[in-house]
């Protein structure tokens, strides 16, 4: 774990070197893990949940949740140094390997161009992209009102992700690839998996189950 914050901006910078961003497209995975941390008011403990749901029925496979204390102060641009070590323990207790990683947070849409989805997808070597609920580093026009509609998210006439309708007349989602993904398969991945929500049932189920454990006092493994 980096002791500081530009000790961390220098290993964000020597892992982007190994992203992969795929242009072609592939089948969509059977399955997706979805995966995010809730942290109590006023302490260091949090819960991580990685939540594998079926793409075709949206249906509940398996979870995983970890437990313990956040180390690495809150940085803007380095969240995934506070969540990796709690995120990691909950992916290694699943029993099969995901097929692709979801992550609340961003890909490339990042100030360095490797947010927490290419983190975690260089380190595990996984198909992994990032779905947020607000924008952070680019512009975007807004897309039309109908669910599956998109429109790019740019900076400084770069690429880095899609804003994209979920569901009809809602506000949209920001994907963006993270590692071993295209981009148009992460979005189309985002509207599979959000038949009724405007945050895709992966991450969803993640962020519910994580604070229902939060709430029940799950004890820290080890």
């Amino acid at each position: 774990m980096p002791i500081d914050a530009a000790n961390a901006e220098r290993i964000q910078d020597r892992l982007r070197e190994h992203v992969l961003l795929p242009v072609e497209r592939a089948p969509l995975p059977a399955i997706v893990t979805g995966v995010d941390i809730s942290y109590a008011i006023g302490s260091d403990y949090a819960v991580a949940a990685a939540v594998t749901i079926g793409t075709s029925d949206l249906a509940v496979r398996e979870v995983s949740l970890s437990a313990g204390t956040i180390t690495f102060p809150y940085v803007p641009g380095l969240l995934a140094f506070r969540e990796l070590p709690l995120l990691l323990e909950a992916l290694a207790g699943l029993s099969a390997e995901p097929a692709a990683l979801m992550c609340d947070g961003y890909g490339i849409a990042h100030p360095r161009r490797f947010g927490l989805a290419c983190h975690l997808g260089v380190l595990l070597d996984l198909p992994s992209f990032g779905v947020a609920k607000t924008d952070f580093v680019s512009t975007h026009g807004e897309p039309g009102p109908r669910r599956g509609d998109w429109s790019p998210l740019e900076a400084g006439g770069e690429l880095l992700g899609r804003a994209v309708r979920t569901q009809d007349g809602v506000k949209p989602v920001y994907v963006s690839a993270g590692h071993r993904i295209s981009l148009p398969d992460a979005s189309d991945l985002t509207v599979a998996l959000s038949s009724r929500y405007r945050i895709p049932e992966p991450t969803r189920q993640a962020d519910i189950l994580s604070r229902q454990a939060l709430r029940e006092g799950l004890p820290a493994r080890g």
